[in-house]
């Protein structure tokens, strides 16, 4: 799951992206609204970690004009504002949910992963696939109730694949998802990740779920016969410059 945090304090910016990260979360991280306006216009995120107050703009307002340039992204307000009038602004201005701080990772980890399920239609944390199950809390894979062992970059790959089946996902989508535009290696290791990852779903009777739509990227689907539809993911994005995404 790649996050974008916003928050113009860079010790707590620094201290919770160590939280994020350590949980298997990609962060990327700007003290600016203004800025976190145009990464939103031009990346693609999973969930948005806002401060309401920051240095050039209310957090309110970044909220109000992600919404206004139609941008879904959901939007998970972590503040020091502890009002009522405060939480009941931000959801009317377009927010998903709202903690306090201080917080607990655990429990900003749990619902970040809650309002990532819901933005993409899940209920539960459990998604199914065939005969494959990804639990995205415990972060592991099992094919017809027995374990599969996964790389962490195997299991991004698939996680990534699963939450967006149905969509075509272009390499440069899996390198964000996998470096968020630090240190990338080149794009053609991608084809290797995904074919070791085949072969270990292979090997274990998931059957053939990764079709590869040449010239465009990779496909999970659910039945092999299945006409490969024409839908791609978000528009190809570049790489977050490594001077942003660092903390």
């Amino acid at each position: 799951m790649r996050i974008l945090l916003v928050d113009s304090d860079q010790s707590a910016a620094t201290t919770l992206s160590q939280i994020l990260r350590t949980a298997s979360f990609t962060v990327d991280h700007t003290p600016s609204g203004e800025e976190a306006i145009e990464m939103l216009r031009h990346y693609d995120y999973d969930v948005v970690v806002l401060e309401l107050m920051l240095n050039d703009l209310e957090g309110y307002e970044v909220i109000r004009r992600a919404r206004a340039a139609r941008i879904t992204t959901p939007i998970l307000v972590l503040s020091a504002l502890l009002r009522p009038q405060a939480k009941i602004r931000a959801f009317s201005m377009g927010a998903d949910d709202y903690m306090t701080k201080p917080y607990d990772a655990g429990e900003l980890v749990a619902r970040l992963q809650a309002v990532m399920r819901r933005s993409r239609g899940f209920a539960e944390p459990k998604l199914r696939v065939g005969n494959l199950e990804l639990d995205l809390n415990g972060k592991n894979v099992t094919v017809d109730g027995a374990p599969l062992h996964l790389t962490g970059k195997e299991y991004a790959i698939l996680e990534l694949l699963v939450i967006r089946k149905g969509s075509v996902l272009t390499k440069d989508a899996f390198l964000n998802h996998l470096y968020g535009g630090i240190d990338e290696p080149e794009m053609k290791i991608i084809d290797v990740f995904i074919c070791k990852l085949r072969r270990k779903l292979q090997n274990v009777g998931a059957g053939n779920l990764i079709a590869t739509v040449w010239g465009r990227g990779y496909i999970l689907r659910e039945d092999d016969t299945a006409e490969i539809p024409v839908t791609t993911d978000a528009p190809s994005r570049n790489s977050v410059p490594a001077a942003i995404a660092a903390v």
